[in-house]
């Protein structure tokens, strides 16, 4: 299945940018917009974005960020649900609309 793989790699760039971010923050330095994080963290990066608030203790004021990477990471289980039950028949189906 792709879409793990997938999640993954968005979940790293999500941590990633966490930590660019808290050391910019640190720093006084230039940062990283909110709604960039914010964006990964539903992209796929919910996982990546979570931990990232945890281990460099990044944006844990904000609800939004909580919230939001919650719903990421509700989005991200929710797809690899869907696609392990169902992913024969929505294959068929984008099939059978092809034809």
């Amino acid at each position: 299945m792709i879409l793990i793989p997938i999640f993954l790699i968005i979940s790293l760039v999500t941590f990633i940018l966490y930590g660019i971010d808290k050391r910019r923050a640190v720093k006084g330095a230039w940062r990283i917009p909110e709604r960039v994080l914010l964006f990964f963290s539903l992209l796929g990066g919910g996982i990546g974005g979570a931990l990232g608030m945890r281990i460099f203790r990044h944006k844990t004021k904000h609800w939004y960020f909580v919230f939001l990477n919650v719903v990421g990471v509700i989005i991200q289980i929710a797809a690899v649900v869907l696609l392990c039950k169902f992913g024969d028949e929505i294959a068929r189906f984008f099939e059978f609309r092809a034809l």
